[in-house]
């Protein structure tokens, strides 16, 4: 399943970034901390999603959020 079928405050461990193709969107996924065997949890959902990944929070579009595989 993606990080956008994760439910909220629940951590997950990451176990692989599908971007396809797109190098770019895999290096900065890889440079916010989000690479296989990490954890990571969904702490909000609107539009974009909150995540927390190693003590810091981001916000990411739901584009990035199916490239992550839970």
């Amino acid at each position: 399943m993606t990080l956008n079928d994760a439910e909220l405050g629940k951590e997950y461990i990451i176990k692989a970034i599908d971007t396809g193709a797109d190098e770019d969107m895999k290096s900065f996924l890889f440079s916010l901390g989000c690479y296989s065997g990490e954890p990571i949890t969904v702490v909000d959902k609107n539009k974009n999603l909150v995540v927390s990944i190693k003590d810091a929070r981001y916000n990411i579009d739901p584009e990035l959020a199916t490239a992550i595989m839970i």
